[in-house]
C-alpha cells in the first residue's frame, strides 16, 4: 500500500492597523515577523498512461492490464503479428506497433511502470511466456519452434536520465517456454517514478532512436486501417518479431500464446 506524506497546513497572515488621536513616535529599526508556512498531500500518485517517446504528455493507449500500488504496471502491450499467409519457408513476423485513441502517432511497443515507494529499492522488469501459440480447434494445434524476440530496448521519462533503469543491449529471444527473461532492471536509487520500457521507435521519437515502425500496406499500396484505433494507419514494429520455422506446420487460424509480465522488488 502507498504510504503518504502527510504534512500540516498551517499559515497564518494577521493584519493590525492602530488610530491615535496624538502623534506618536515611530522607531526606524524594520519590523520582522515570521509566520510557519507547510503543505500537505492527500491521496495517491494519479495513474496514466503517457506517450512513450514524450513522457511529458498523457495519451489514451486503450484497454490494458494494469496492477495497483506504489510499485506497478501502469500499461503492457497486447501483441499482434498481424495476418500471415502460410509459407513452407522460415519467416519473421513482425508486431503491430502501439496506436492510441487521440491522435497520438503510432508508437514502439512498450512496458510503462511507476515505483513511488518511499524508499525505491528498485525493482526487475521480466517476461515469460506461458505455452507455445496454439490453437486447439485445428489440425496442427501449436506452432512448433516459433520464437517472440524483442529488440531495440530503451528507456524514457520526465525523470533524468541519470536515474534511468538498465535495459538488455542484446536482442532478447524467448527460446523456451516457462523461462523467465530479464527486460529491465532499477538498481537502488534509480528507475523511481515512472518509467517506459520501449522496444522500436518513430521516426518522431526525438532521441536519435533507429526508426522501426513502417506502414502496412494492401496490395494496390493503400494503408490497412484500425477500425479499434478510429480507423488510423497500422504499421509494424521491426523491434519485436516472431520468427516461424517453414517446417513447422500451419493452419489458416488464429493461433495465440499468453506473456507474463513480470515487475519485481529487488532483494
Amino acid at each position: 500500500m502507498l504510504r503518504t506524506n502527510r504534512v500540516n497546513l498551517q499559515v497564518t497572515a494577521m493584519i493590525v492597523i492602530f488610530f491615535f488621536a496624538q502623534p506618536i513616535s515611530v522607531n526606524a529599526e524594520p519590523i520582522v515577523h515570521s509566520d510557519d508556512g507547510a503543505i500537505k498531500f492527500n491521496g495517491e500518485y494519479p495513474k496514466g498512461v503517457v506517450d512513450p517517446e514524450h513522457p511529458d504528455k498523457g495519451v489514451n493507449a486503450g484497454p490494458s492490464p494494469s496492477t495497483d500500488g506504489a510499485l506497478r504496471f501502469d500499461f503492457v502491450p497486447q501483441l499482434n503479428f498481424w495476418n500471415n499467409v502460410i509459407s513452407e519457408k522460415d519467416q519473421v513476423y513482425h508486431a503491430n506497433a502501439q496506436l492510441f485513441l487521440d491522435g497520438t502517432g503510432a508508437r514502439g511497443n512498450f512496458v510503462q511502470l511507476s515505483d513511488y515507494r518511499e524508499k525505491g529499492s528498485g525493482w526487475n522488469l521480466q517476461v515469460r511466456q506461458e505455452t507455445q501459440l496454439t490453437k486447439e480447434a485445428t489440425q496442427n494445434k501449436e506452432l512448433k519452434g516459433a520464437v517472440i524476440s524483442f529488440d531495440q530496448s530503451w528507456t524514457n521519462s520526465i525523470n533524468s536520465t541519470a536515474y534511468a533503469p538498465s535495459v538488455s543491449k542484446e536482442v532478447i529471444h524467448i527460446n523456451n517456454i516457462g523461462e523467465t527473461y530479464d527486460l529491465a532492471q532499477a538498481k537502488p536509487g534509480t528507475g523511481e517514478g515512472t518509467w517506459s520500457i520501449i522496444f522500436g521507435a518513430s521516426i518522431d521519437n526525438g532521441q536519435g532512436k533507429k526508426d522501426t515502425l513502417s506502414p502496412r500496406i494492401d496490395q494496390y499500396g493503400q494503408p490497412f486501417l484500425d477500425s479499434n484505433f478510429n480507423n488510423q494507419p497500422i504499421y509494424q514494429n521491426s523491434a519485436v518479431s516472431l520468427f516461424i520455422p517453414g517446417k513447422t506446420k500451419k493452419d489458416p487460424v488464429h493461433y495465440q500464446t499468453m506473456l507474463t509480465w513480470i515487475l519485481s522488488e529487488l532483494p
